[in-house]
């Protein structure tokens, strides 16, 4: 007896379980979505539940350690006060970015077509790295015309080096074979590096950018610190000195709530740029089908 005679429903059964996988797959995508999002959103739940809890079970003073509560208030009584305050750190957290990933990427293919200049300058980038930014700073404040130039400088030196770095290793990790077959059919400095070097690189940029969006936004509030600057024109890092002295407690965890959430977003839309960049063609962003 054949094969097809001793099982003739084969084929159906085959195609049934095929159209059983087809319907549950859409299913388990939607699960893995929202245990993504629910998993976060119950862990911070919890946390500020348990946060809620101690602070009323102890009855600790407001200028101890406020509650969730007590928080949320003072972010929402002293908006006024708070929202200038981070507009400030924000225009330079963005334009310290904007110029690092202009100065970074436009360094980073000066260092790769040259190998001298890459040795004459790659050392001085690396010090700038290494050096505690903090220390840097009061030389910054002294040389700069005004402070916000000194805590621009401060929070584009701290982003500038994950960029040129990650620029610079991506730029270097192209295929051999495709550099070859460029040269192959006789293409020119300029467009090896236009069609092929630059497009190598996007992962290893991206990857530099989230870095530097968190580095740019961590250095404008501590250049902040150190320079102790006050007035109109502060930014949140004042703010947060203030309440300290104050033993505002409730607006320093207002303040801190802010800045918490401003992190998030930078990296948030780094990602988001990123994920836009590279979904459709890199093994990095591509979903995997098993």
């Amino acid at each position: 007896m054949s094969e097809a005679t001793a099982n003739p429903t084969g084929n159906s059964a085959d195609k049934g379980t095929d159209a059983a996988v087809a319907v549950l797959r859409p299913r388990v995508a939607v699960s893995e979505r929202m245990l993504r999002i629910l998993v976060p959103v119950i862990a911070l739940a919890t946390g500020i539940m348990i946060w809620h809890w101690a602070v009323v079970a102890n009855e600790v003073p407001r200028y101890i350690l406020p509650s969730p509560f007590d928080a949320v208030t003072a972010l929402i009584t002293d908006w006024g006060t708070l929202w200038p305050a981070l507009t400030v750190t924000l225009r330079i957290t963005f334009m310290a970015l904007f110029l690092a990933l202009v100065g970074g990427v436009a360094l980073a293919i000066i260092l790769v077509q040259s190998r001298w200049i890459e040795l004459a300058l790659y050392p001085f980038a690396v010090i700038l790295q290494v050096t505690p930014m903090i220390a840097v700073a009061p030389l910054l404040l002294i040389y700069s015309p005004d402070t916000q130039t000194a805590l621009l400088i401060c929070s584009f030196i701290v982003a500038f080096f994950p960029i040129l770095s990650n620029m610079t290793q991506g730029l270097k990790s192209v295929d051999h074979n495709l550099l070859n077959l460029f040269e192959l059919y006789g293409a020119r400095s300029w467009q090896t590096l236009l069609f092929l070097k630059i497009p190598a690189s996007m992962p290893y940029f991206m990857a530099g950018l989230r870095i530097g969006g968190g580095l740019a936004l961590i250095a404008a509030v501590v250049a902040e610190f150190a320079a102790g600057s006050a007035g109109q024109g502060s930014g949140l890092a004042f703010r947060l000195l203030e309440s300290q002295f104050r033993l505002n407690l409730p607006r320093l965890f207002a303040a801190l709530i802010l800045l918490c959430c401003t992190g998030i977003a930078i990296f948030a839309l780094t990602s988001f740029v990123s994920w836009l960049t590279l979904h459709r063609w890199h093994e990095s962003a591509l979903k995997r089908e098993n």
